[in-house]
């Protein structure tokens, strides 16, 4: 007779909210060459967690929402559909919407706002600020 194998399937623990909210060391990211940043050896460089939130909320703010499948579906902004409009009242309206609710899923994020656009014929350039949970300034962030 065959013996049948028994698996224990282990409890799955509840994840501390508390936890999700501390800034953890991080690699550092070079936002205008679009990579990490790395040393003298090519050894990828680290930096503090709250460096990192704001590397994570530009990256999020230039990230298009389902285009990298990599990543879940709450990352990312939908600018495409945002930036469907003729109207730049209604563009700036709804930038300011997906970017506020794509950065908004981090719950180290405690506010975004004072979104400021500025119009070069067709091309939009947006400016906007964070506060992160523990920051004692906003930060700005310019796309």
């Amino acid at each position: 007779m065959d013996k049948i194998a028994v698996v224990e399937v282990p409890e799955f623990l509840e994840e501390d909210g508390e936890y999700d909210t501390q800034y953890k060391r991080t690699v550092r990211w070079d936002m205008e060459a679009g990579d990490f940043v790395r040393d003298g050896a090519n050894k990828v460089q680290g930096c503090a967690g709250e460096e990192g939130f704001q590397s994570w909320c530009y990256k999020t703010a230039m990230t298009e929402r389902y285009a990298c499948l990599a990543y879940p579906v709450e990352i990312g902004a939908e600018m495409e559909e945002a930036m469907d409009d003729d109207e730049a009242d209604i563009v700036e309206s709804q930038v300011e919407r997906t970017i506020t609710e794509a950065i908004g899923v981090n719950p180290r994020t405690e506010w975004v706002g004072d979104f400021e656009f500025i119009w070069d014929a067709d091309v939009m350039h947006c400016t906007f600020y964070v506060k992160g949970v523990g920051f004692d300034e906003l930060f700005q962030v310019i796309i």
